[in-house]
C-alpha cells in the first residue's frame, strides 16, 4: 500500500460515521415497523432497543478484528486469514457476502425508485420504477468513481440531512398524534402482558437486519487516519445514532398512526400517517427522508462492498478483471460489476425473495466474526464475556428469523437454498482454479 499512502487520510471520522449510517438506515427500517406492528403492537420499540443491542454486541467483534487485521476486506479477510489453510472457508464467506451486499444494493434502489414514484402517474408502472432505480445505482457508481473525498462529503450531506429530516418527522408525529402518553402507557402495558416471548425475538432479529451496515467502515481502511481510534469511534457512534433515530420514529409512528393502518401501509405507512398529521407537507418530508435514507445506503454500501470483492479477487476467489484499480486506487471494475449486477436482480425482480438472503447471510456471517474473535482473543484482545453473547444471542437471532421465514414463507427458504447453492458453486470453482496462487504469499 505504499503509493497510496497519501491517501490515507481523505475519510475523516464525520465521513466514516456517515458511511456506517448510510448503510444501515436505507429502506429496512420503514418495512420493518409494519411487520413488528402486526406481531407485537406497541412493543416495537422494546424489539428495536433489543436489535441495537445486538447489534453493539455484534459490533465488537468487528472493531476487534478491523483493527487488528487493518484489512479492507473485512470479514472475507478475516476468514482468510484467520484460517489461512482452509480456502474454501474464505471463498464461500467472500461469495456470500458479496451477494448479500448486491441483493441489499437492488433493494434500496428499488426502495428508492418506488418513493420517487409515489403520487405520481407513474408510480404503478413497474418498467419506470425499474429504469428510475437503474439509473440511481448509475448514478452514484459514477460518484464512487469519480472520488472518494467527493463520495464521503456528498455521503456526509445525505446521511446527517437524512437524520435530521426523520428526527424532524418523528417528533412532529409524536407530537400531534391523536394518542396520550397514558393511552399510549395502556396500550405498551396491555401488549406487554399478551404478546408471546417469541414473537418479540423474532422482531428483535429481523430488526437486526435493520443495523446492517456497520461493517461498512472496515472497508475504508486505508481511506482513513488511524484505524485503531477511528474504527471503534466511527462503528459504535454510528450505532448509538441509528437506535436513537429508529426509537424515536418508531414512538413517533405508533402515536400518530393506528396500529391498523401501520400493519396494512408497510413501507409507505408514515408517508400516509405523515399525511394524516401534517397534509401533503408531511407525506413530502417522508418521502424526502426515504430518498435520502436510500440514496446514502446505495452509496455507503458501493462504496464498501466494491472494495470487499476486489479484495477478494485480488486473492483469486473471483476472476481478475475485478482487481483493476484507478490510479487513485478505486476499484472501478468491482464498482462497475456491483452496479450491474444490481441492475440485472432489479430487472428481474423478485428482491424481497432476494433480501431475505441477505438478512440470514448477515446473521451467519456475524455468528462467524464472533467466533473468529473469539479464537484470536488473545491477540485481539477481546472479552471472551462480550464475544460469548455475541455469539449467543446472533446463533439465537439466526434459528429465530429461519423459522420465522420457514413458518410464514416456505418458499422463501427454498429460493434462498437454491441461491446459496449456486454461489457455493461458483466459490468451489475459483477455489479449485486457484487456491494455490492465492495462498502462497502467505504460506
Amino acid at each position: 500500500m505504499g503509493k497510496f499512502t497519501w491517501r490515507k487520510k481523505e475519510l475523516g471520522l464525520t465521513e466514516l460515521i456517515a458511511i456506517a449510517i448510510g448503510g444501515m438506515v436505507g429502506g429496512g427500517i420503514f418495512s420493518i415497523l409494519g411487520i413488528s406492528a402486526q406481531l407485537i403492537g406497541f412493543l416495537t420499540p422494546v424489539a428495536i432497543l433489543a436489535g441495537g443491542i445486538l447489534a453493539f454486541f455484534a459490533a465488537y467483534s468487528y472493531v476487534k478484528l478491523g483493527v487488528y487485521y487493518k484489512d479492507e476486506g473485512a470479514t472475507y479477510a478475516f476468514v482468510r486469514r484467520t484460517f489461512p489453510d482452509k480456502p474454501i472457508m474464505a471463498s464461500f464467506i467472500g461469495w456470500y457476502v458479496i451477494f448479500g451486499y448486491i441483493s441489499t444494493l437492488s433493494l434500496y434502489a428499488y426502495t428508492f425508485a418506488s418513493y420517487a414514484l409515489s403520487g405520481s402517474e407513474y408510480a404503478q408502472n413497474i418498467w419506470i420504477r425499474k429504469a428510475v432505480a437503474l439509473l440511481v445505482i448509475g448514478i452514484f457508481a459514477l460518484i464512487n468513481i469519480w472520488s472518494v473525498k467527493g463520495m464521503g462529503k456528498i455521503e456526509d450531506l445525505m446521511v446527517y440531512l437524512k437524520l435530521l429530516i426523520l428526527f424532524i418527522i418523528s417528533i412532529i408525529l409524536a407530537t400531534h398524534g391523536q394518542m396520550s402518553f397514558e393511552t399510549f402507557a395502556k396500550e405498551f402495558l396491555s401488549d406487554l402482558e399478551h404478546s408471546r416471548l417469541l414473537h418479540i425475538l423474532i422482531v428483535s432479529s429481523l430488526t437486526f437486519v435493520a443495523y446492517e451496515g456497520f461493517q461498512l467502515v472496515i472497508n475504508a481502511v486505508n481511506e482513513m487516519p488511524d484505524p485503531a481510534k477511528n474504527i471503534p469511534r466511527a462503528i459504535y457512534s454510528a450505532i448509538a445514532i441509528v437506535i436513537f433515530i429508529y426509537l424515536v420514529l418508531a414512538i413517533g409512528a405508533l402515536f400518530a398512526i393506528p396500529l391498523e393502518d401501520l400493519i396494512k401501509g408497510k413501507e409507505y405507512a408514515l408517508a400516509s400517517g405523515a399525511a394524516r398529521v401534517l397534509g401533503k407537507t408531511g407525506e413530502f418530508l417522508i418521502i424526502f427522508g426515504a430518498l435520502l435514507a436510500t440514496s446514502s445506503a446505495i452509496s455507503g454500501t458501493v462504496f464498501g462492498s466494491s472494495r470487499q470483492m476486489a479484495a477478494i479477487a485480488e486473492d483469486g476467489f473471483m476472476p481478475a478483471y475485478l482487481t483493476k484499480r484507478s490510479a487513485k486506487n478505486i476499484p472501478v471494475r468491482a464498482i462497475i460489476t456491483m452496479s450491474v449486477l444490481a441492475s440485472s436482480l432489479i430487472l428481474v425482480g423478485g428482491l424481497r425473495l432476494i433480501l431475505e438472503f441477505g438478512s440470514i447471510t448477515f446473521l451467519l456471517v456475524s455468528f462467524l466474526v464472533s467466533y473468529i474473535n473469539y479464537k484470536l482473543r488473545d491477540k485481539t484482545k477481546g472479552s471472551p464475556l462480550l464475544t460469548v453473547i455475541s455469539l449467543i444471542g446472533l446463533g439465537i437471532g439466526t434459528l429465530l428469523i429461519i423459522y420465522y421465514e420457514a413458518t410464514h414463507k416456505p418458499e422463501q427458504m427454498v429460493f434462498i437454498l437454491v441461491i446459496y447453492l449456486l454461489l457455493s458453486f461458483g466459490a468451489w470453482f475459483y477455489v479449485q482454479k486457484n487456491h494455490t496462487a492465492a495462498y502462497k504469499s502467505e504460506n
